[in-house]
């Protein structure tokens, strides 16, 4: 299974069942449902042995196939931050009431760039919680640490004190992943109640952001933009029946990513998508409203 380079539960999971002919493996529930016009599969870890076998935190890992909905661009933005916006208010439950959201990784790296554009589309309310129109809204701070290589600086040191000043109930951080699959590049979100370990999906794994680390609940958006040039060739082999292949032989001495050629117009269309669908889970707004906010 380690041939195969992914962050998505639900990916590791296919995996594991196909070399054990399971349908699902012990200590893990998964399940797919058909909502909001997109498949929504539940991945939940229960057990310390199945978060070794997966490679994952205990915890519940949702992932929505957006690919149906990105069929018709007329109305994409709207039923795909929809869709993202319920089942992230489901994730968080009722009694969050103020959050801190993280945009992760390097807005230079277009790839790696779905936090900080994510973040520019999340509203902020914070300093606006005094004012009586805004009394009922969710507090929501936002940061974009930024990478340690242009800062000095984790992302998780970052966030950890301006979790102490702020004392969000819950910190919600966006970053990038891998993916197995071409097909699930930019057409997928997974989101996750276990934490998140920056720069995964770019192969730069940092300090992991967790309740352990910060101290607050830590909930993920990842959505994959790019694939192991490996895993790729290894699917592709799978795919033409030759599956006798050795996968460090593919690797070599470097890793080479691959992502599409349309990537830049991907990330401000999943952006959108993306801090919209915060703002629905948070706020006390429909998507008009939202809009007219947001301009």
């Amino acid at each position: 299974m380690l041939q195969y380079r992914t962050d998505l539960a639900m990916e590791v999971h296919e995996l594991l069942c196909a070399k054990s002919r399971a349908q699902t493996l012990s200590g893990v529930d998964s399940r797919t449902v058909f909502r909001r016009g997109c498949s929504v599969t539940s991945v939940r870890i229960d057990t310390e042995g199945a978060a070794r076998q997966l490679g994952k935190p205990r915890g519940r890992y949702v992932t929505l196939d957006l690919s149906p909905l990105q069929k018709n661009a007329d109305d994409l933005l709207e039923r795909a931050s929809r869709a993202v916006g319920a089942e992230l208010r489901a994730l968080l439950g009722e009694n969050v009431k103020s959050v801190l959201v993280a945009g992760l990784g390097n807005a230079s790296m277009t790839p790696d760039a779905i936090g900080p554009r994510s973040a520019e589309h999340v509203l902020v309310t914070r300093h606006l919680r005094q004012n009586g129109a805004f009394s009922a809204f969710c507090s929501v701070s936002v940061l974009t640490p930024g990478v340690l290589g242009r800062t000095g600086i984790e992302a998780m040191e970052t966030l950890r004190g301006t979790v102490r000043a702020v004392q969000p109930d819950a910190v919600i951080a966006i970053d990038a992943l891998a993916s197995r699959s071409l097909m699930r590049l930019c057409s997928t979100v997974q989101l996750s109640d276990t934490g998140i370990v920056p720069g995964s999906g770019v192969g730069n794994h940092r300090c992991p952001l967790s309740r352990d680390t910060l101290g607050v609940p830590v909930y993920a958006i990842g959505v994959p933009t790019v694939v192991d040039a490996a895993t790729l060739t290894l699917d592709v082999l799978e795919e033409a029946g030759k599956s006798d292949v050795d996968p460090a032989a593919l690797r070599g001495h470097e890793t080479v990513i691959v992502t599409t050629r349309d990537i830049d117009a991907q990330i401000r269309e999943l952006a959108r998508v993306i801090g919209y669908g915060i703002d629905l889970a948070l706020q006390p707004l429909d998507f008009s409203e939202l809009c007219a906010l947001m301009g």
